[in-house]
């Protein structure tokens, strides 16, 4: 796929890559400016992300290591 940066720097994302990672309208794309090659990633607000921890706790009676040992079984130590 190709799209073509405008003058004022623009550039529009192809819906088929859009639909694939699920962006949509308005969202907000972090760009690493350390990669060797253009990379985005969506943005997340810090205070968004910690207004949730602890709900799974609360919520489930579970701690996290408790709950993903259940859902994807018990981690094998490292050799």
């Amino acid at each position: 796929m190709k799209a073509t940066l405008t003058s004022k720097g623009q550039i529009t994302i192809p819906a088929g890559i859009r639909a694939r990672l699920g962006l949509t309208a308005g969202q907000v794309l972090e760009f690493d400016e350390t990669a060797p090659y253009l990379k985005a990633v969506p943005a997340f607000e810090i205070e968004d992300m910690q207004s949730v921890v602890g709900i799974a706790r609360a919520r489930l009676k579970k701690t996290s290591k408790q709950w993903l040992d259940e859902t994807r079984g018990l981690a094998l130590p490292h050799k």
